[in-house]
């Protein structure tokens, strides 16, 4: 479980920085399934990417408080960057 416990945390954080980036920027927002789902992928994305750069934030032999504040950190900031990213995208299709 252990193991899990850093994906876990990236992934619902990932849901909650897609649905705060919705809500601060309504023109890109994808509605709240679309904000957590974009928010999700990025979320694993994210914090896959960033545990491979920086081994640190992937929780090493337990998960401490530091570890535990990075993969919300990541988690977070992936989900927005990929709502947003999708939000433009969808935005510059529909015109």
């Amino acid at each position: 479980m252990e193991t899990w416990l850093p994906i876990i945390i990236q992934l619902i954080s990932g849901a909650i920085g897609g649905n705060a980036a919705g809500a601060a920027l309504k023109n890109q927002s994808l509605g709240t399934i679309g904000n957590s789902i974009a928010g999700i992928v990025g979320g694993g994305i994210g914090g896959q990417l960033l545990s491979a750069i920086i081994p640190a934030l992937s929780g090493g032999a337990g998960m401490d408080a530091g570890s535990i504040i990075g993969n919300v950190a990541v988690g977070g900031v992936g989900g927005a960057v990929i709502m947003i990213v999708v939000g433009l995208i969808k935005k510059a299709i529909k015109k």
